[in-house]
């Protein structure tokens, strides 16, 4: 058994039902499991001094597009809406192979981590036809390496061109195919036990690039196999005439009579959704990843973060794909929903607070765990640590609860802690060889461009 101590910290948020801030407070940690927190200094095997720090329980990010990460920052995309943005992208994209997935997941993941993320959902939908690719099986050998809880989605996009859809045809896969490696990957790779390190959904990408019989089928495949369902629904007005064009149907209504409403089901961005829509989602608890700074970039529009809030929908937090944030850093995207709904909502928007509680409780939520979320006896030993003992934490160290919203943090984590193991310590990932991989993915990057000229 491993014991752990985390001593005297400036302040836990704990994140927990009492909404409790603890000062000067201990936290002990054995094997992967939270055991005490504001108790009496134990004997531990590692004792880590908390003085000046804050601790908050690891951040979890509800939807990303890991491949992504390697065509950030491209001038030609940078000033496009949704679907151009997609169309150009998509000619990068299907040069897509397991190196190219196995370092951007790292590169990806290794970022989320060094500030705060402990759990990833990462929804990957790209299939090239050519060749056999291992992708979800290279996206949880780059989780096993950092030390990462990972929510893989077997992703996939099934109408073409030809069939009306967005995507080139090369792109898209039968449904049979679909169905089939799906329920390989659930069988080999989901586990639902507490504390899991890995765990799959199945997640058809998006109205426009996904037939109805897939979205159908696909929905009775996870209801059986036990596993989550998540898509993109109503991120922008293309989408929702797409809709009424091809299915006589606004998207919500569209993917109920597909099946896709429930506890189970969580979509990506919702931005616009109407009074009655909102309503069916708090009725059937079907939940919403808010991206905000993707919504952002893409001009996609804004996410109603206080109905939703108000009506008990299940909200978490996601960076979304790199390419259209252009990071994975959940910290930043905390402080970004927080001015966003400020200066969209004034004073009806969510403190700086409920923005941690979304990326944290909330996310949890969505993914269908209740052992990552906040810190409490019996909770995964999930948290990070950020160091307050710095010049741009002087006078801004007074509400622990608000900062990360108000104020906001620029710098790695002090520490990272997932499953009970330090994973990042002063923003180095300690599963990896940073510099090598980083060597490795810039000649991927190289790679897959000039493959796309």
């Amino acid at each position: 058994m491993n014991r752990l101590l985390i001593r005297n910290a400036q302040a836990i948020v704990t994140v927990d039902y009492n909404d409790r801030v603890l000062e000067g407070a201990n936290l002990y940690i054995e094997d992967n499991e939270i055991i005490a927190i504001d108790c009496e200094e134990r004997e531990a095997d590692q004792v880590i001094d908390a003085s000046g720090c804050f601790v908050y329980p690891g951040l979890i990010n509800t939807h990303h597009h890991l491949y992504q990460t390697f065509t950030r920052n491209l001038p030609q995309v940078q000033n496009m809406e949704l679907f151009p943005w997609l169309t150009a992208l998509y000619e990068i994209w299907r040069h897509l192979d397991d190196e190219a997935v196995y370092y951007s997941s790292l590169t990806g993941m290794g970022e989320l981590v060094r500030y705060g993320c402990t759990t990833c959902l990462d929804h990957h939908y790209v299939f090239p036809r050519h060749g056999k690719q291992n992708f979800i099986a290279m996206q949880f050998k780059a989780a096993e390496e950092l030390g990462v809880r990972l929510h893989a989605t077997r992703g996939s996009m099934s109408r073409g061109k030809k069939d009306g859809g967005l995507p080139p045809d090369d792109l898209v896969q039968d449904v049979d195919v679909i169905l089939e490696d799906s329920e390989s990957l659930v069988r080999e790779f989901h586990d639902a036990r507490r504390f899991s390190m890995r765990q799959v959904a199945l997640a058809p990408c998006s109205p426009f690039s996904v037939t109805t019989d897939l979205l159908k089928e696909t929905a009775v495949l996870a209801r059986k196999l036990g596993v989550r369902l998540h898509t993109h629904v109503c991120e922008t007005k293309d989408e929702e005439q797409f809709c009424l064009d091809l299915f006589g149907r606004r998207p919500l209504e569209y993917m109920e009579e597909c099946g896709w409403l429930g506890d189970d089901v969580w979509y990506a961005h919702g931005i616009h959704f109407n009074d009655a829509e909102l309503d069916r989602l708090m009725e059937t608890k079907t939940g919403i990843a808010h991206c905000p700074v993707s919504n952002m970039k893409l001009s996609s529009g804004v996410c109603r973060v206080p109905e939703i809030l108000e009506r008990g929908i299940p909200l978490g937090l996601a960076v979304d794909g790199s390419a259209s944030n252009d990071c994975s850093n959940l910290l930043a995207e905390i402080r970004a929903a927080y001015l966003l709904h400020r200066l969209t909502w004034s004073s009806k928007a969510p403190s700086g607070y409920d923005c941690l509680k979304i990326a944290t409780r909330g996310s949890a939520s969505l993914l269908g765990r209740t052992d990552v979320g906040y810190l409490a006896p019996g909770m995964a030993a999930d948290l990070f640590l950020l160091d307050m003992k710095c010049l741009e934490a002087v006078g801004s160290d007074l509400d622990p609860a608000n900062f990360l919203g108000t104020v906001g943090f620029s710098k790695p984590a002090k520490i990272v802690i997932i499953d009970g193991k330090v994973v990042s310590e002063n923003g180095t990932l300690c599963g990896i060889d940073e510099p090598e991989v980083v060597l490795q993915a810039k000649k991927k990057v190289l790679s897959m461009l000039d493959h796309a000229e």
